[in-house]
């Protein structure tokens, strides 16, 4: 498995080493060890998330004020845009976002650390989606960015409005939300 950094450092995209034949292939999709050495952490991953989706649906920017989640995301069939955005107000790149297309071809998974909003957008006609979490999901702490807010300015690489959540089409704005 190869660690590559985004441009946050804390921010880390893993690929694997896939080796395959006619039969079919075969890959790590987590080392303890790799993982170690890319991020500086060792962390206990407590849940695990799978979730399908059509095409254009837009799911995020979400995260939680407390018990925040680091999440390891991956696609295991079709591809997204998945995107990570800075929320640490004591960081140099606060405010900043990287986005990276994941998919059941490239099998590239990402990292998002505490401290993270987190979102992704299906590119595909349908896309199933598992992530590890650090932090169980609790509800009372989650909070949403608008998708579309000026301030952060993502390129989601889609043509037409995204099909949200009544949850997600609520968000507040990058200005007023909570920050780590």
């Amino acid at each position: 498995m190869i660690a590559h950094q985004t441009a946050i450092a804390d921010v880390v995209v893993f690929e694997p080493k896939v080796f395959g034949d006619d039969r079919g292939f075969f890959y790590e999709s987590f080392n303890e060890h790799v993982f170690a050495e890319a991020t500086g952490l060792r962390p206990r991953f407590v849940q695990d998330n799978h979730s399908k989706s059509a095409k254009n649906v837009l799911r995020g920017l979400h995260y939680q004020i407390q018990q925040p989640q680091g999440k390891l995301v991956r696609v295991t069939q079709g591809a997204v845009l998945d995107v990570a955005v800075d929320l640490r107000s004591n960081s140099p790149t606060f405010g900043h976002w990287v986005g990276e297309v994941l998919s059941h071809e490239n099998k590239k998974m990402l990292w998002v650390p505490e401290g993270f909003a987190h979102g992704f957008v299906v590119l595909s006609e349908t896309a199933e989606f598992l992530y590890k979490t650090t932090d169980f999901y609790a509800p009372q702490h989650e909070r949403c960015i608008l998708w579309n807010d000026p301030t952060l300015a993502i390129d989601w690489q889609i043509e037409t409005q995204p099909l949200l959540s009544a949850k997600d089409a609520l968000g507040s704005s990058f200005e007023l939300a909570d920050k780590f």
